[in-house]
């Protein structure tokens, strides 16, 4: 990929989410990292990312609600959920949020990487649709695009 994705890492544990932000950037992928939902939903006021990478279970704000803020506002914005402590009936309630996909720590670092890849080229490719819409004046079309999978 030419463009270099923005990441945003939301953990509650610190240790954990700073070697992943390390372990991402040895990889060319630059991360920011926010340790509570709150501060994720902050940090996403002042510029979105491409990738989420989100913990359901954190201190204030859970993950699930950050997803349902972030779809809402900002439904360009590709999340992968990423729990230790999720169940089947979470898993189907972030997916029917919106969520790019649902995984289980640990998870190998290497599926995690191919899985914000396709989250990004996710993005990239309903960005175009939608562009393609916009440009035939079809901006009803190129909305419905940008908000698939969302649930109101």
């Amino acid at each position: 990929m030419s463009k270099k994705i923005k990441l945003l890492l939301v953990d509650d544990e610190e240790n954990f989410v700073n070697t992943l932000a390390e372990r991402m950037k040895m990889r060319d992928m630059g991360s920011e990292v926010a340790h509570d939902g709150e501060t994720a939903l902050e940090m996403i006021k002042d510029g979105t990312p491409d990738v989420m990478v989100l913990d359901l279970r954190m201190p204030g704000i859970d993950g699930v609600e950050v997803l349902r803020k972030v779809k809402k506002a900002h439904p360009e914005v590709q999340v992968i959920v990423l729990t230790g402590h999720g169940s089947e009936q979470d898993q189907e309630v972030c997916m029917q949020l919106g969520a790019y996909e649902y995984h289980k720590k640990p998870v190998d670092i290497d599926r995690l990487v191919k899985s914000i890849k396709g989250a990004y080229r996710q993005k990239m490719e309903d960005m175009m649709v939608a562009a393609t819409f916009a440009e035939a004046n079809d901006h009803a079309d190129a909305d419905k695009v940008m908000h698939e999978g969302e649930k109101k």
